[in-house]
């Protein structure tokens, strides 16, 4: 074990971690969520595109892949990056990123059907235990404060936890035949362009710019670069160990600077989803697992 993989997955997390304060501040500045979510996937988009070109890692092997890779943008880029931002407007930051972490529970829903996983009895624990966290970070809105727990903030949050699910679903094929930067070169200009029929544009002045330009090319490219990077160094299923300090390190940041709390059953809820995932990551870790592709060092 390295301990610089471990600390480059860390900083990836925490780069992700940031999404949350951006979000919230180009919300505040009357930027809709439709319209973050499509400017994170265009700027970054084209940031991964140069990167590509530069390294010469843009092609596709087959034309077919292009499907392939359509349906994830579609999920792990349209819809995920929809979802989350909608889920910080409608509940906050804290809940919008407790919920994103029941990706694990989803991953085991749908591996069965669409991978042929069938469930072990540990696997359904798991699942039942982040229901369980879920049902008590619903029943938890008294004593909140800052949090907004109601059907639409669950509702948006969950669908960004199936969305954040496709990038196991999709990756474990996906990252077997090309490195990270190809496949974003294709996914975030795709999933961006799924985005645009639902924009309505609005003006921005260069404070707002730059914010946009921090969730792209801060907690978007270069976090994805960092945490390709890191995992090359150390065990996947650690690194997705190592990669639960993102919701605790939101929620920090979201209490610090916009004062959010959840109540006590939100913090036992919340304890109970990461429970989960951190669990299922550790039973991953006795599967095989399949390595990123590299790209002679660059990403």
């Amino acid at each position: 074990m390295r301990p610089r993989g471990f600390v480059l997955v860390a900083f990836a997390a925490v780069l992700w971690a940031l999404i949350g304060l951006f979000s919230r501040a180009v919300l505040d500045r009357g930027v809709a969520p439709l319209e973050i979510a499509f400017w994170r996937a265009a700027l970054a988009g084209l940031a991964f595109v140069l990167h590509a070109a530069l390294v010469g890692r843009l092609r596709l092997r087959h034309g077919r892949d292009l499907a392939r890779l359509a349906a994830f943008a579609l999920f792990g880029v349209t819809l995920f990056y929809a979802a989350l931002v909608l889920a910080i407007e409608t509940g906050g930051i804290s809940l919008a990123f407790v919920l994103l972490y029941t990706a694990p529970a989803f991953v085991t829903l749908l591996a069965w059907p669409l991978l042929g996983e069938r469930p072990t009895h540990a696997k359904l624990a798991l699942l039942v235990l982040a229901l369980l966290g879920v049902a008590l970070v619903a029943a938890g809105g008294e004593g909140a404060r800052g949090v907004r727990v109601s059907p639409a903030s669950l509702s948006w949050g969950l669908a960004a936890g199936v969305a954040y699910a496709s990038y196991y679903l999709f990756g474990k094929w996906v990252l077997a035949r090309y490195a990270p930067v190809t496949v974003f070169a294709v996914v975030l200009p795709i999933g961006a362009l799924g985005l645009a029929p639902f924009v309505t544009f609005a003006p921005k002045d260069p404070a707002v710019w730059a914010l946009l330009a921090a969730l792209a090319l801060l907690s978007t490219y270069l976090a994805y670069l960092v945490y390709y990077t890191g995992l090359r160094e150390v065990e996947a299923s650690r690194a997705v160990l190592v990669a639960t300090v993102e919701p605790v390190v939101a929620a920090a940041l979201a209490a610090a600077v916009y004062g959010e709390r959840l109540g006590a059953l939100g913090v036992a809820g919340a304890a109970a989803i990461l429970a989960a995932a951190v669990l299922a990551s550790r039973q991953r870790s006795a599967a095989p697992r399949q390595r990123p592709a590299t790209d002679g060092g660059r990403r």
